[in-house]
């Protein structure tokens, strides 16, 4: 009977850390690798050496969210 207990503390333990943990990753990948905003996308366009209108930029969000 006193493995029960021990599987049952077990189990919550390992949900409790796997979790945590994962949402950890999860926030650090995020901060990493942040999403593509328009600054970013206008920046980009920049470099490039054209200046984007803003029909141009809402056309490249909408193409990256379709592609997902």
């Amino acid at each position: 009977m006193e493995w029960l207990l021990y599987l049952v503390l077990g189990l919550i333990g390992g949900l409790a850390i796997g979790f945590f943990g994962a949402r950890a990753l999860f926030k650090k990948q995020l901060r990493d690798n942040p999403p593509i905003n328009e600054k970013m996308i206008r920046a980009m366009y920049m470099q490039m050496g054209r200046k984007p209108s803003e029909a141009q930029i809402r056309a490249t969000i909408k193409a990256m969210n379709d592609a997902k």
